[in-house]
């Protein structure tokens, strides 16, 4: 496969301009590049990618060999030709459409209908929104979520991520997996949700 300059930063960026990667800003050869097409294509292929000096290449393949020989061949030459024939790259670019949409209609909802309860976190990038409930405890937050998981919206608390004491209480939600028809209706449950 010809060698390809590496994603950066994250492949559903909507505004900004990407983070150069480490990689880039290497003259000597040291970064190692480690990625998967989990979010991109399918996390059930389990196949991930590694982008390394040429320095590496034998140490790299000696690795694979001792560690793992699990991955399908035909699986990894699929993916290949995928790649070489730019229809990786074409899907990329639908999809983030696709997703800037879902992060838009998101954003817009929040900011419209939920401004007296949720305050969305600026971002760019990723498969989801997080917001911040600035007139919630965590404990009333959690009253919320219950409501949510039985009206059969899923939601992620923002503590999950905490790694010190409890930050802000908040909520993340996610959009990779829903269809964006589907969007509004699960905004409309949610809002009955902190309604009461």
């Amino acid at each position: 496969m010809a060698a390809r300059r590496p994603l950066r930063d994250s492949e559903f960026r909507y505004g900004g301009r990407p983070i150069e990667p480490l990689q880039t800003l290497d003259p000597s050869g040291r970064v190692i590049y480690v990625g998967s097409f989990s979010k991109t294509l399918l996390a059930t292929l389990r196949l991930g990618f590694l982008v390394a000096p040429g320095s590496l290449v034998g140490a790299v393949r000696s690795a694979k060999y001792l560690a793992d020989w699990h991955t399908s061949l035909p699986v990894q030459a699929a993916l290949a030709d995928f790649i070489d024939q730019g229809l990786f790259a074409r899907h990329l670019r639908r999809m983030r459409a696709v997703y800037q949409q879902r992060h838009q209609l998101i954003v817009e909802a929040l900011d419209d209908r939920f401004a007296d309860q949720l305050k969305p976190v600026p971002s760019a990038a990723g498969l989801h929104v997080a917001a911040t409930t600035p007139n919630l405890t965590h404990e009333e937050l959690q009253a919320v979520l219950g409501r949510a998981s039985a009206a059969g919206v899923a939601l992620q608390p923002l503590s999950m991520f905490d790694v010190g004491p409890p930050g802000q209480p908040g909520v993340v939600l996610g959009y990779g997996a829903i269809a964006t028809a589907d969007i509004a209706e699960g905004l409309d449950r949610l809002r009955r949700c902190f309604d009461g």
